[in-house]
């Protein structure tokens, strides 16, 4: 499903997030990919969601070159993924339905599929009795769930989740796992970046080790790489991993990774407002 053939990228500072990268994950897996900070880690999830391309090799999804693709098919790639942030990015004016379905408006979905399938996949998650709820109104567990409802509602075949446990309580941080893993045994495939080596252990998946760019350690049963066991954070992040973008208005949307500036009443049809500083990436 997504091979990584000696991918290299090194960034204009001259920064080397990922060397010589050669790795398989197939279809239906649940892999952990842990790092210290500034591993590279970001990059590796920025080249698969084709934020970034590599400064050489190649990277293979679902058997389409990434380098072959077109900048107009990238939204089309990222329809098969579904993103869970670590800062939820949810819309605040929104209520937690508008909130999932904004996702499958997005993508031009009928309204009677979305009256349908936003309590199904919110019932998954536990939130269907939160659907009028504001994001204000929920704790930080269940903004988080939101947001995975939101990267679930359009039957992805992958989901990508940085650091998904980073802004929850330590006793929430199973629940999230524990959800991504039962999504992951209904066939999806589930990539988790995480510095909770506990959980990672726990739960006994496969784990991929960068460290400083490499692929240091690729195990299985949720055994950790020693070096990267102490969680060392001796260099730092050199880009943000996700900008955001000030330059909304009030009746437009724009995607942050692709750059395309879609119009409310001609691509989504009668959406609820949402704040100007909103970033809102596809899944």
């Amino acid at each position: 499903m997504i091979d990584f053939l000696n991918v290299s990228k090194t960034y204009p500072n001259g920064t080397h997030a990922l060397n010589d990268v050669s790795l398989s994950i197939d279809k239906g897996e649940f892999v952990f990919i842990v790092g210290a900070s500034g591993a590279g880690k970001s990059t590796f999830l920025k080249l698969i969601m084709h934020e970034e391309t590599p400064t050489s090799g190649e990277i293979i999804i679902n058997g389409n070159k990434l380098s072959k693709m077109k900048r107009r098919d990238v939204p089309y790639l990222r329809r098969h993924m579904g993103i869970v942030f670590q800062d939820f990015r949810l819309i605040e004016k929104m209520n937690v339905f508008d909130n999932v379905a904004f996702a499958m408006r997005a993508v031009g979905e009928n309204t009677a599929t979305i009256k349908k399938r936003v309590p199904y996949v919110l019932s998954l998650v536990g939130l269907k009795d939160k659907m009028k709820n504001k994001p204000s109104e929920l704790s930080g567990g269940e903004q988080q769930r939101v947001s995975l409802a939101r990267a679930l509602v359009n039957n992805p075949e992958i989901i990508v989740a940085d650091e998904p446990t980073g802004n929850v309580d330590p006793e929430l941080s199973h629940e999230i796992i524990e959800l991504l893993n039962e999504i992951n045994g209904m066939g999806t495939t589930v990539l988790v970046v995480t510095h909770e080596h506990e959980l990672v252990r726990e739960f006994h998946q496969r784990v991929i080790t960068i460290d400083r760019g490499r692929v240091v350690g690729d195990t299985k049963g949720g055994s950790v790489s020693a070096s990267d066991d102490d969680d060392d954070d001796d260099y730092t992040l050199e880009y943000s991993e996700y900008e955001e973008d000030t330059d909304l208005t009030d009746d437009e949307i724009t995607d942050n990774n692709d750059g395309v500036t879609y119009d409310d009443e001609d691509d989504y049809g009668d959406l609820p407002q949402y704040p100007d500083n909103v970033v809102i990436v596809p899944d």
